[in-house]
Order: structure tokens, then sequence, then C-alpha cells
């Protein structure tokens, strides 16, 4: 039986058999070791990353003593969920991630992840809520996802919006037009708006 740790775009926590490319954590521990239950909080601390699945031959009891480990399907639903590339097994990511985000919002210092991480929890949530954000969809950037009335996500990409699911795309759709309810927060936007380059699940790239 799967741990509730997958995660949806929306930064909501589910037991799927689905593994993904990439697993976090939001800063340490916030379930209960013993009944590995659905936990009711929702993050440890503010400093949500996505890390590799293999790195330096570590070992991890996942939801043990220590982290609460989750699993994406990819970076593009990391992103959206408010998480951030690891300074630690994804340095060059990250620093790119943050070269990126800091021409894109035009800032004149470049901030410590700290402050990105505290940029990035104001924006992803509104109390216990996820916070969307009213755009226009013609001046997002591929891999900006967006939540649908029929509570369905959307990554695009080109002129197609993607079907989301824990196991990759399943369908592709015209790219919306006029405002749309948008998931990624917006210093992310910002980072893939200037040359982020996400690590996309392989259905992404699957002919229509």
């Amino acid at each position: 039986m799967p741990l509730p740790n997958r995660i949806r775009p929306d930064g909501s926590l589910f037991a799927d058999p689905a593994r993904g490319l990439l697993f976090g954590n939001r800063g340490g521990k916030f379930h209960d070791p013993v009944t590995k239950t659905l936990p009711t909080r929702l993050f440890a601390t503010k400093q949500w990353i996505c890390c590799v699945l293999s790195f330096k031959g570590r070992q991890r009891n996942v939801w043990g003593r220590y982290y609460t480990e989750l699993f994406f399907c990819d970076e593009v639903t990391a992103l959206a969920a408010g998480h951030r590339p690891c300074v630690e097994c994804r340095r060059t990511d990250a620093h790119a991630y943050r070269a990126a985000l800091v021409a894109g919002l035009g800032l004149a210092d470049l901030p410590l992840f700290p402050a990105i991480d505290e940029r990035l929890d104001r924006e992803r949530r509104d109390g216990r809520r996820k916070r969307l954000h009213r755009l226009g969809a013609e001046g997002l950037p591929d891999g900006a996802m967006i939540a649908t009335s029929e509570g369905e996500f959307l990554a695009l990409r080109g002129d197609k919006a993607l079907l989301w699911s824990p196991s990759g795309y399943v369908a592709r759709r015209p790219r919306p037009s006029g405002p749309v309810a948008v998931v990624t927060p917006p210093t992310s936007l910002a980072a893939l708006v200037n040359g982020y380059q996400l690590l996309w699940h392989p259905s992404a790239a699957e002919p229509a």
C-alpha cells in the first residue's frame, strides 16, 4: 500500500503507486512515523525543495523519524506545488533557478535561498489553502501549471495544455486563452520566463 506522500500540483498529499521523477521535503518531519497516515500539517518549515531520487548512494527510511519524504511526477509538478531545486543534490539547477528568477523579477541583489523560500511561501499558500494567481494565459511560459474549474491540472507546453496525472500527462488540449487560475507561484514563473530549464515527465514529449 503506497504512503500518502505523492504531491499534486496544488501541493496536497495523496497515495498513488506512481513514484515520479523527483522527491523532496518541506524542511523536516510533519507526518506520524507510527501511523504513517495523511498528515494534518502541510509542512515542517518554509524550505520546500525538490531533489533527485539518487544522490551519493544514500539510503532513506521513507517516513521514518527525520523527514517527510515527498514524490513528484516531475519538476513541473514540484514548482507548481511551491517547491524549488535543492541546493545540495541539485546545486547547478538551484543556482540556475535563482539566476533566472533574479533576472525575471529585476532584483538588484542576489537573494539567499531562505529569502527565496519566504517569497515562495507567500505565493503558494493562503493559510492552509493553495493560493491561485489569476493571470492571462497568453503571457505564461511553458511549464506553467493551471487549474480548471473541473478540478484538473494542465501544464502549458507550446500550443498545448497537457492534462496532468500522477504517472504523467495523459491528454493534450489546445492552449487556453484569457484569464486562467495559475497554480505555479509567480517567482517560479519568472524563472521559467527567463530560461530555467525544467525536468519534464517523458510523457510530455510523446506525440498527440
